[in-house]
């Protein structure tokens, strides 16, 4: 913003308004900005139908495994640890041979990194077992409508 004090003439005073041309410029070439950067931003790369969550109750069968990992990253087929993810591997090939193919839950600890979990899930993969399953407790009902009447 500029303020004009005059040419020194005495005759007309110091002018002492406040020169806003400069500012009304600047906030007309931002909204012009915004106005076509904000399309650009809003549009999604590609027409996607997001998926539901439902929570099915898990069918606990004899032949299903379970795969633990806690915070620290430690893999436990059923209760025994698994030393390393090598050996979780050569596990699943074990089972992968079965006619039909067992499922495996895992049950990650809250606090373990997604790191530890991807690592599991890979050597699943690569064990050649299909049916993978993420074990959770639901959320407490109403917990979801608690959170948005927050904001």
């Amino acid at each position: 913003m500029a303020i004009s004090l005059g040419s020194g003439d005495e005759e007309h005073g110091v002018m002492a308004d406040i020169n806003t041309t400069p500012l009304v410029d600047i906030m007309l070439v931002l909204l012009i900005i915004f106005l076509i950067t904000i399309p650009v931003i809003l549009k999604e790369p590609a027409k996607i139908t997001v998926p539901t969550a439902t929570n099915i109750p898990t069918q606990t069968k004899p032949e299903n495994i379970t795969v633990y990992v806690d915070k620290e990253g430690n893999v436990y087929w059923g209760d025994l640890k698994v030393p390393n993810m090598t050996a979780l591997v050569l596990q699943v090939e074990k089972e992968a041979v079965k006619v039909p193919q067992p499922e495996i839950h895992i049950r990650g600890d809250k606090d373990t990194d997604y790191e530890n979990i991807g690592k599991v899930i890979a050597a699943i993969n690569r064990g050649g077992l299909v049916k993978v399953g993420f074990i959770t407790f639901p959320e407490p009902p109403n917990t979801a409508n608690m959170k948005l009447s927050a904001f």
